[in-house]
């Protein structure tokens, strides 16, 4: 039986991409992940990078449809123009791009696109023309940007707590409805002398000057990356469980839980439970009763 068919964008740049489509795949294998994966797609084509040579090397080999769509290549006029600033270029592009991804997808019937490792802004017209979800490393209503700026925006805010949650891409960045999320805090015994260590920096420093100073080394900041990080590919994994089983819903850019309109659900218990999380380890791992 066929289950939910999706589909799976991808930039493939890093070992995480790959084990991200590993966990999908192998929780698709075992019958945990009722899914069918219609279509990969990636952003890059072969000899771009190693990295995601060896990513299209695993579509391959997984025997998926897959679609290569160098967006390096693409009306390299608008890429000159945006390499110096030109911020119009940069919007023009990322419309034209992505009308050209729709038209590349439209063979492809699915509910919904999953954001594996994707590191494009994908083009408002997409957006409203195709439903797409996305993980962002913070808490719906929290802050947004790449996860080192949510870090530090954490820190400058003494944040009690952390996460990670998966929304609907909408043309806002970062702000579409929540689909899932988990939350930790940041106010345990582990954060306790992070946080005393980075008052004691401040009273001689800006954040600013720390930041410059130390960036991705500061204690704090490894901490609370660490914790975050361990929490999102498990989140994935139930989502997507949660998803094929139909106990969360997403239609008409909104989302249902058990039927009803929601902002979310909290799978923060149900993800510490897997914790630690491996995609070479997802049989038996979880389920979405």
């Amino acid at each position: 039986m066929v289950g939910l068919r999706i589909g799976w964008f991808s930039t493939g740049r890093d070992a995480a991409a790959r084990e991200l489509l590993q966990m999908a795949v192998a929780g698709i294998a075992s019958g945990e992940l009722p899914l069918a994966i219609a279509f990969v797609f990636c952003n890059r084509e072969e000899g771009e990078d190693p990295e995601s040579d060896a990513f299209i090397k695993q579509v391959r080999g997984y025997g998926l449809p897959l679609i290569t769509f160098s967006a390096a290549r693409f009306k390299p006029d608008l890429r000159r123009r945006m390499a110096s600033g030109d911020e119009a270029a940069r919007l023009r592009w990322r419309e034209d791009y992505h009308l050209k991804v729709l038209e590349l997808i439209a063979p492809f019937e699915v509910a919904f696109s999953f954001l594996a490792g994707y590191m494009l802004i994908v083009g408002a017209a997409m957006c409203r023309r195709h439903m797409m979800l996305n993980l962002h490393p913070a808490l719906p209503g929290g802050p947004k940007g790449t996860w080192q700026e949510v870090i530090w925006q954490l820190i400058a805010q003494r944040a009690q707590e952390a996460g990670a949650m998966i929304h609907l891409v909408t043309p806002e960045l970062d702000a579409g409805p929540p689909v899932s999320y988990c939350r930790f805090s940041l106010a345990t015994p582990l954060f306790a002398p992070l946080w005393a260590e980075m008052e004691e920096k401040l009273r001689a420093a800006s954040l600013e000057a720390v930041q410059a100073a130390e960036g991705e080394r500061n204690a704090l900041f490894q901490a609370i990356r660490r914790e975050e990080f361990a929490r999102e590919l498990p989140l994935i994994w139930l989502t997507l469980q949660k998803l094929a089983a139909g106990v969360v819903r997403v239609a008409d850019g909104r989302v249902f839980v058990g039927g009803a309109p929601s902002n979310g659900i909290d799978l923060s218990a149900e993800v510490d439970r897997l914790l630690p999380f491996s995609p070479a380890e997802v049989r038996g791992r979880g389920n979405a009763d």
